[in-house]
């Protein structure tokens, strides 16, 4: 996005012009000249720009087209800021507006190996009847949470399996429960879960995507009696509402396919 007025450092402006023009194009990349002259630049000086930036290994060059694309360097920085770690950061206030809306628990969480780990949490002012706590990890295959992430990082039936097979009961009942539920997340664009893993409680739960994938979830908990289907579309509204204008840029909800 261009600024009015100069740069205060023309050359490490010319360098994030150039980061910027080659991440607009792509794996393809550009060669010297085309990238020289969507920046407004000669190619010598653009030239000096690409070798301090080849330097850290946020641009390589193509060794048979000779174009530039960006490099290791520059993707890893997307990477570290959205890692699981800082995620709580960033979508806490989401969470905190997604409560002040439901006034339901509400849970962030992201996989890992086989099992769904809580980053974040925030409670109602009503009291909560579900003990959970950062940190805690409970089964992909059967939460609300998990499924949101399975079903949108392309987990197919063989996938499942493995999830399937950590549980206490990895019987096929289980595992054609689970697939359903997957499937039934990739058609509506969220996931459920009924007393599975706690007598009582219900979750509803809809994936964070980043470039197309799930790399979170948030889901609201409630006692199952308040989880009406009524109930169930509401928080569906209230969610595509609430979530998106607070969410990180390049976060997005999946668009339901029905």
């Amino acid at each position: 996005m261009s600024q009015a007025g100069a740069s205060p450092v023309e050359a490490v402006d010319r360098a994030l012009l150039a980061l910027q023009a080659l991440a607009d194009a792509g794996p393809r990349g550009l060669v010297l000249a085309d990238l020289a002259a969507s920046l407004g630049l000669n190619k010598t000086t653009t030239h000096r720009a690409l070798a301090a930036l080849k330097f850290r290994d946020f641009v390589i060059q193509d060794a048979v087209s000779g174009r530039y694309v960006l490099g290791p360097g520059a993707t890893r920085l997307g990477e570290s800021f959205y890692a699981d770690e800082n995620l709580p950061a960033l979508l806490h206030p989401a969470l905190v507006a997604l409560v002040a809306e439901v006034d339901e628990l509400v849970h962030l969480g992201v996989l890992a190996g086989t099992q769904v780990v809580y980053l974040d949490k925030v409670e109602p002012e009503r009291a909560v009847r579900v003990w959970s706590a950062i940190g805690r990890r409970v089964p992909a295959a059967t939460t609300a949470l998990g499924r949101a992430l399975l079903a949108y990082r392309g987990t197919d039936r063989p996938v499942l399996e493995g999830y399937v097979r950590s549980l206490p009961d990895p019987s096929p009942a289980v595992a054609e429960r689970a697939w359903a539920a997957l499937e039934e997340a990739r058609a509506g664009g969220f996931a459920r879960e009924s007393e599975e893993n706690e007598p009582g409680i219900s979750c509803l739960a809809v994936p964070l995507l980043r470039l197309g994938a799930a790399v979170a979830a948030v889901s609201v908990t409630a006692p199952a009696e308040r989880m009406t289907e009524d109930r169930v579309t509401a928080l569906r509204g209230t969610i595509s509402r609430v979530l998106p204008p607070l969410l990180p840029e390049g976060f997005t909800l999946p668009e339901p396919a029905r």
